[in-house]
C-alpha cells in the first residue's frame, strides 16, 4: 500500500502511475476522470491523495536547463539535487527549506518556505510554470500573466505541473552559528531583533525551557543580547546524530550546505513524526507565542520540537504569506495521530483569531479557509474555468469552505 513519508496517510487512489515522458503524462491525464500529482510525499495530510489516479513525476526526464538568471527544472526534481546542479555552475537559489529532500513542484504548490525577514516563500522564486491541463493539453504561465499569481501556490488543483522556471542568483557563502540555552524571555522580548540578525534565522523551543537560535548569515552575526554560542555542533533534537545537520560554528561555506538544516544524504529531523504549522501576521507574533507558552503542559508531551521562522510577504493568492510578513510556528510532533489530532483544535482556537493560516501540507483541523484568503473566490473561479469537470479535485479540497 502506498503511503506518505510519515506513514500516517495510506493513499486511497486506485493506481499510482509513473509516466516516463510528458506525452505519456498528457495521454494519461486526458484518459482518467480523477488525477492528483504526487511529489516527494512529504505532506502530512491527504492533500495529494484522491480516489482516482496518483501521478508520480519521478520518472519524467530530469534535464535541468540554465538560461541567464533563470533555471528550468522538471517538477519532480528535489531541491537538494537542483542545488548541487546550480552550485557546480556558480549559481544559487535565494533560499531553501529546512529539508533538501522535497520536490520542487510539491514545495511550490503548497507555499513551503525557508526563513528570513527578506526572503519570500520558495514559490516567490517562480518565474514560469508549464502544466498539463484537464484535457491533456499544455499550458504555460509567466510572471506578469493575469492568472500567474493564482496558479503558483495552487494545491495541484489546476493541473499537473511538469516544469518550473526559477530565478537564480550568483553563488554565495553562508555561515551558520547556533546559540543554546537562550532564555525564552529574551527571545520574546527582542523577537524582531532576533530574526533580523541573519539572512535566515530559526528559533527552536519545546515551550517549557530555554531556546536554541540558529542564525545563517552572510557575515559575522550576533544576537541582540548576551547568549552562549554552542561550543560544538548540535542537533535541535536531543539524542539525534549531529552528522545529519549542516555545518555550524560560524564556518563559511556554500549556500546549499548551510541554508538547509539537514544534509541531503542523511535522515531529516527524527524521521518518525507528524508536522503542523501556522503562519501569523508579524504584529500578532508575541501574543501568539504567549498563548502557546501558556499551553505548554498540553503541547510538550506530544512535541519533539517547535521551530519559529519568518517569511516575507508575497502576492501569490494562496500563499500563507500573501499580503503580509509572517511568523511561522512549526510543530514537529511525535507520531501519535489520535492525540495530536485531538490537540489541534485547541491550538487553532488560540491562533486562528490572530490571523493564522495553516500550512497546506501539514496537519490542521479547520476547514474554514475562505475567510483567511481574500482571493479565495478568485481561485475558485480559476479552478472552475480550467477544470470544469473537477478532474483535479479530491476530498481534501472539496471539504474546504
Amino acid at each position: 500500500m502506498e503511503q506518505n513519508w510519515a506513514g500516517n496517510i495510506a493513499y486511497r487512489a486506485r493506481e499510482v502511475a509513473r509516466p516516463r515522458s510528458v506525452d505519456a503524462l498528457r495521454e494519461l491525464v486526458a484518459d482518467r476522470d480523477r488525477v492528483r500529482a504526487l511529489g516527494s510525499r512529504h505532506s502530512f495530510n491527504d492533500l495529494a491523495d484522491g480516489p482516482g489516479t496518483l501521478v508520480s513525476l519521478e520518472d519524467l526526464p530530469a534535464e535541468i536547463v540554465v538560461t541567464g538568471n533563470q533555471v528550468s527544472v522538471p517538477a519532480g526534481v528535489r531541491y537538494g539535487v537542483l542545488a548541487e546542479f546550480l552550485a557546480e555552475r556558480g549559481l544559487a537559489l535565494p533560499n531553501m527549506a529546512s529539508l533538501p529532500h522535497i520536490s520542487v513542484a510539491g514545495a511550490i504548490a503548497t507555499g513551503t518556505h525557508g526563513s528570513g525577514d527578506g526572503n519570500g516563500c520558495l514559490s516567490t522564486a517562480v518565474a514560469g510554470l508549464e502544466l498539463v491541463t484537464a484535457s491533456g493539453g499544455s499550458r504555460t504561465l509567466w510572471r506578469g500573466d493575469p492568472e500567474f499569481a493564482g496558479s503558483v501556490v495552487a494545491l495541484g488543483a489546476l493541473g499537473v505541473v511538469t516544469t518550473v522556471t526559477l530565478d537564480v542568483r550568483p553563488t554565495f557563502e553562508v555561515r551558520q552559528q547556533v546559540w543554546v540555552d537562550v532564555p525564552w524571555a529574551s527571545v520574546v522580548g527582542e523577537l524582531d531583533g532576533v530574526f533580523a540578525c541573519g539572512y535566515s534565522v530559526s528559533v527552536f523551543t519545546d515551550w517549557t525551557g530555554p531556546a536554541q537560535v540558529w542564525v545563517k548569515s552572510t557575515g559575522p552575526a550576533s544576537l541582540p543580547f548576551d547568549a552562549k554560542a554552542a561550543p560544538e555542533p548540535v542537533h535541535m533534537l536531543a539524542g539525534e546524530s549531529v552528522a545529519a545537520v549542516t555545518e555550524q560554528g560560524g564556518v563559511p561555506g556554500p549556500w546549499l550546505d548551510r541554508l538547509p538544516h539537514f544534509r541531503l544524504g542523511h535522515k531529516p529531523s527524527a524521521g518518525a513524526e507528524l508536522q503542523s504549522e501556522y503562519l501569523l501576521p508579524r504584529d500578532s507574533a508575541v501574543e501568539a507565542l504567549t498563548r502557546l507558552r501558556d499551553m505548554a503542559p498540553r503541547i510538550a508531551p506530544l512535541l519533539q520540537i517547535t521551530e519559529l521562522r519568518t517569511v516575507a510577504a508575497d502576492k501569490l493568492w494562496l500563499s500563507p504569506a500573501c499580503g503580509r510578513d509572517v511568523l511561522a510556528i512549526h510543530f514537529t510532533w511525535h507520531l501519535n495521530v489520535p492525540e495530536v489530532t485531538a490537540l489541534l483544535p485547541a491550538i487553532e482556537s488560540a491562533l486562528l483569531p490572530l490571523g493564522a493560516r495553516p500550512h497546506w501540507g501539514k496537519l490542521f483541523h479547520t476547514k474554514e479557509i475562505s475567510p483567511r484568503y481574500p482571493k479565495w473566490t478568485d481561485f475558485t473561479e480559476l479552478r472552475t474555468h480550467h477544470d470544469p469537470k473537477n478532474k483535479f479535485t479530491n476530498p481534501f479540497l472539496d471539504n474546504l469552505t
